[in-house]
């Protein structure tokens, strides 16, 4: 396997209206650069790219627009090119709002600009061999901001921060990713961290609420690249009812939950690589679908722009798989039980959720959400059943993906290596 990083500037001018809080909110400093992300894995036949971005989301025709742009530019189809959004709050108007159309199109155009360039800096880039590993472990810098008490309703904790210390809902806590060194030095070359946990540690009242920053995330790539030397790329996972421990509550908790998670994964990426015979990525294969569902849409709730005046939206779900490893990428806010369902579900070795990938659609709960009330439930678009829509056709796209790269696995799912390392 080949690898080719890319990374550019995407932040906006300060004085740029920010999209994560109030419509009129003006940024009137930066804390940090925001960053468009770019890695390719290239083996020998294919090519499969992650973009991943600095901003609260991407409306489905805009990531359609920047999906084309790139694939074009790399030479490849568009299911072959999967994009990401951190879910900073601290960004510009990078999607349509409910309360008015507020999205940034200048933005927009420059961003349409700056995928392509970088896409055309990743196809001319020189391609490392690498020598590939997953990384897994669970790390307790989440919580689920969704209280239910036993009558089945819910309180928004970050309106009740009082009860926090008794949060106890499920919550996604694995912090894992890939791994790549190059082959003939034997250094780390590039490293993808995935998390479940909105990227809301540094916005506060006053100053942190008007500040641009790419939050923990960019904390996280800060510390991977200062103590490895590796490139850095962070992709956030289902994290559409999780907030960091401490979230809101300005630089120090960037910092902290940023630097404490690359120690982590750090940790975790020295475990995988003495172990390698469990944790190598077990084949160059490489593969990608996007799959398509039609979601009914709730009539009682508002929609932004590009979902007014339909019954039904046609929302993508892409897969893309490294060896026995796969990304799904979801059209908005998933919950963190719907990640997990994926999970649980994925014929992969590893699969990694990627947040507000093919379009922004709000948020995207389970069912019973809609019962229990709360923030997430009222603003969820569409029907109770979408959810499970959504896990059924990543699971169709999961399970035809790895087909084609394990035709010659069973359908027990035979492990592709052996799960135990005898040497320690």
């Amino acid at each position: 396997m080949k690898t080719a990083f890319v990374k550019k500037i995407i932040s906006p001018e300060i004085g740029t209206k920010l999209g994560g809080y109030g419509a009129n909110d003006v940024s009137v400093c930066k804390y940090d650069d925001l960053y468009l992300t770019a890695v390719c894995f290239y083996n020998g036949t294919k090519k499969i790219a992650i973009f991943g971005y600095d901003l609260l989301g991407i409306d489905q025709c805009n990531c359609k627009r920047l999906r084309a742009a790139a694939a074009a530019a790399l030479g490849v189809e568009e299911a072959c090119v999967i994009l990401s959004c951190t879910h900073t709050h601290s960004g510009p108007n990078s999607r349509d709002r409910v309360a008015g159309n507020l999205l940034d199109k200048e933005y927009i155009e420059q961003l349409l600009v700056w995928t392509t360039e970088t896409a055309v800096e990743l196809a001319n880039a020189e391609y490392v061999e690498v020598k590939s590993y997953f990384y897994s472990k669970n790390c307790d810098y989440n919580i689920n901001r969704r209280f239910v008490t036993g009558d089945n309703r819910c309180s928004f904790l970050p309106f009740r921060r009082d009860v926090e210390k008794i949060a106890d809902g499920i919550c996604d806590k694995e912090l894992g990713g890939l791994a790549f060194f190059n082959a003939e030095t034997n250094q780390p070359y590039c490293i993808i961290g995935n998390y479940s946990a909105h990227p809301l540690a540094g916005h506060t009242p006053g100053i942190g609420g008007l500040r641009i920053s790419a939050d923990y995330p960019g904390a996280f790539r800060r510390y991977i690249e200062q103590e490895t030397g590796a490139h850095a790329v962070f992709v956030s996972g289902a994290c559409g009812d999780t907030v960091p421990r401490g979230h809101e509550t300005g630089v120090g908790a960037i910092e902290k939950v940023g630097s404490n998670l690359a120690m982590e994964a750090i940790d975790a990426i020295i475990s995988a690589t003495r172990q390698a015979r469990c944790y190598t990525v077990a084949s160059d294969a490489l593969e990608a679908t996007v799959e398509k569902v039609k979601l009914p849409r709730r009539a009682i709730c508002e929609v932004h722009e590009p979902y007014r005046g339909q019954d039904e939206i046609e929302a993508e779900v892409q897969v893309v798989s490294i060896g026995d490893v796969c990304f799904i990428g979801v059209p908005g806010e998933l919950s963190n039980e719907l990640g997990l369902e994926m999970k649980w579900h994925s014929p992969f070795r590893k699969t990694f959720i990627l947040y507000c990938s093919t379009a922004y659609m709000n948020y995207l709960n389970c069912g019973n959400v809609l019962v229990q009330g709360g923030y997430e439930g009222r603003t969820q678009y569409v029907g109770a059943r979408s959810g499970l829509k959504l896990v059924n056709a990543a699971m169709e796209g999961a399970y035809r993906i790895h087909a084609q790269a394990f035709p010659e696995a069973e359908d027990t799912l035979k492990p592709l290596v052996a799960l135990v390392n005898t040497d320690n």
